[in-house]
């Protein structure tokens, strides 16, 4: 599915599902020495982003593509990809350097508290074979940490990446704090930096966010979850599970057909316990400080409310590539 097709030249294919980066077999994009791991490239699921970012700075490694006075890759992003991509490239001694816009982590960074991280054996430059199966984001995210301390990893952290461009045979990639020359560049971000919004009255306000980070803030409150995946039903089920809370669970369609089963049960426990009440085939149509207002079957609802989670996906990052 990678083989680089003659004419090339936009993201997706006509038969991908979503659009991402069209890539050799070598990760490379169809510009010479930018490469793409990760859940931008169509990977999302932590192994395999880790077997990614491992392998493209391997082929990186092999392309020979190397000039004096630049780093010899210029990595993009701290997550599963970026982090992996970074190991081999400082045992393979190549110049390296790692730009996050946030923290170590990058999306795994972002889940919620306590999440269940689900990976499975895999094998890590400098690191070894990593063992994890079935474990939390903090135990992933503390792991990595002490590796990234141990082997003195180069990751510069709340810096943005604004620019690429070309120069010299190279590249030119400017970021929010400085201006790096780099004989390649691995594009390791995540296809969902931006948040998709609403687009709705009141979506300003204070009190909507775009994604849950410890569920025992809601603590007493009323919520509106937005949403039909894996992160709604979570963020949903996680601020029910902590009690003297009431959620309401808002999604346009009629059922959650891309939602993995035991989200799904999460809920259906929540609601039959009386925690949470699901609103399929509704959308949301206003937002004020103390109600949000719903409709469905065409017919205004307005509920009570102190907060508004949106997990409605992210905005690809088109206009960046």
């Amino acid at each position: 599915s990678r083989r680089w097709p003659d004419a090339a030249r936009y993201l997706g294919t006509a038969t991908r599902g979503v659009d991402i980066p069209v890539l050799r077999a070598n990760f490379e994009s169809n510009v010479p020495g930018i490469y793409v791991a990760g859940e931008l490239g169509g990977m999302g699921l932590i192994r395999n982003a880790l077997v990614q970012g491992r392998e493209a700075a391997q082929a990186i490694a092999a392309s020979g593509r190397r000039q004096a006075g630049r780093l010899d890759v210029l990595i993009v992003g701290a997550g599963p990809a970026g982090f992996a991509a970074a190991l081999t490239a400082q045992s393979l001694g190549l110049r390296y350097l790692v730009i996050e816009q946030e923290s170590l982590g990058g999306c795994v960074y972002q889940y919620p508290r306590g999440k269940l991280v689900m990976t499975s054996p895999v094998e890590l430059p400098l690191v070894g074979k990593v063992h994890f199966r079935h474990t939390s984001k903090e135990e992933l995210l503390r792991f990595w940490t002490a590796a990234r301390a141990a082997h003195r990893v180069q990751i510069r952290c709340q810096e943005r990446v604004e620019s690429i461009d070309r120069f010299d045979g190279g590249f030119i990639v400017r970021t929010s704090r400085n201006r790096y020359p780099a004989s390649n560049v691995l594009l390791a971000i995540g296809r969902r930096g931006t948040p998709r919004k609403l687009g709705v009255p009141g979506e300003d306000l204070p009190k909507v966010v775009y994604r849950l980070i410890d569920p025992e803030q809601y603590r007493g409150q009323k919520v509106l979850v937005v949403g039909g995946g894996d992160s709604a039903l979570e963020a949903a089920a996680s601020i029910a599970e902590v009690g003297d809370t009431h959620v309401t669970l808002s999604y346009r369609g009629d059922a959650f057909t891309r939602a993995k089963q035991r989200n799904r049960e999460r809920v259906d426990r929540a609601r039959e316990a009386g925690k949470l009440d699901l609103l399929l085939s509704s959308q949301v149509a206003e937002i004020h400080p103390d109600l949000v207002v719903l409709e469905r079957s065409g017919q205004p609802l307005k509920l009570r409310n102190q907060a508004v989670i949106v997990n409605a996906g992210g905005v690809l990052p088109n206009e960046f590539l």
